[in-house]
């Protein structure tokens, strides 16, 4: 069946129009990104212009009131919360999706995809509260308080694992047919198929998903709030009670003034820069992937 000129000529237009739509929606989320960082930093300014930024990690403590503004404690706990909760949810969420793919049967694997959905849509404040309520006694036993950064990561991965193991099944599901064939012919074995084709091949997909997840885990707020015990100190175990930036953010923003409020801003600027940071590389990333 062939195309008449007219018809061609359709199509070539209605491509354009996308391309121009697609194009205002992307010049649109980038003025969003700006505009978000233009606000911050606007409302930063007001303790940003007389408080360098070294008094914000080297001041004695965080007291806004005092003109003491060192944040170095929660961004630790919040860097520290991230990091732990992605060394866990990463490897279960990598093997979930390598389980749904290559060794659970079509209807198990269907089944356990519904369940990880399933914990993808829970609100993070049922997550604190289950957290609170059932975790922090059990971690309690083995150390007091039981709120602590242990159970912050805990909590973490749990909500973070289900975003890790959907992309990761994305990014299995992705991979052409053709390479796994080609490693059947081959005679490999089913590991040796995974470890040699189908992880290489869906590399980009799941560095993404824990990038992602790493963006998520640093920007939770209620459950961490609740299980971290939201103490202002620099953690020496894991058992220590900590404060996340956001979880601060949460808790003075209703009655903070001033310096106090800019400050606060400060932080929120400083978690929009680690995510931008996540960002960055994972454009970098995919860009040696590319070219690889």
């Amino acid at each position: 069946m062939t195309l008449s000129k007219r018809n061609i000529l359709s199509l070539s237009l209605t491509d354009k129009r996308l391309a121009r739509l697609l194009g205002g929606c992307a010049l649109l989320a980038a003025l969003v990104v700006v505009l978000i960082l233009g606000f911050l930093l606007g409302e930063s300014w007001p303790v940003l212009h007389h408080a360098p930024l070294t008094h914000f990690f080297t001041d004695a403590s965080w007291h806004p009131t005092q003109h003491l503004y060192n944040v170095m404690p929660m961004l630790t706990a919040t860097l520290l919360s991230s990091l732990g909760a992605l060394l866990l949810a990463g490897p279960l969420g990598i093997a979930s999706g390598l389980f749904m793919h290559y060794y659970a049967p079509p209807r198990l694997a269907g089944v356990y995809r519904r369940l990880i959905e399933l914990l993808a849509g829970i609100p993070s404040v049922v997550y604190g509260f289950w957290g609170l309520v059932t975790l922090a006694p059990l971690v309690g036993r083995l150390h007091p308080p039981g709120v602590s950064l242990l159970t912050a990561i805990l909590v973490l991965a749990l909500m973070v694992l289900p975003t890790v193991a959907l992309i990761a099944d994305a990014a299995l599901a992705a991979i052409p047919a053709a390479y796994l064939r080609g490693a059947a012919a081959l005679g490999l074995s089913r590991w040796g198929m995974i470890a040699g084709v189908a992880l290489p091949a869906a590399r980009t997909g799941l560095v993404s998903g824990l990038l992602l997840a790493t963006g998520r885990a640093l920007g939770e707020t209620m459950a961490v709030l609740m299980v971290a015990g939201n103490a202002v100190q620099q953690p020496h175990s894991l058992f220590d009670s900590v404060r996340t930036l956001t979880a601060n953010i949460a808790l003075e923003m209703a009655y903070a003034m001033g310096d106090h409020r800019a400050a606060l801003f400060v932080s929120g600027l400083a978690l929009m820069l680690l995510v931008l940071i996540l960002v960055g590389m994972a454009d970098v990333f995919q860009r040696k992937a590319t070219y690889a």
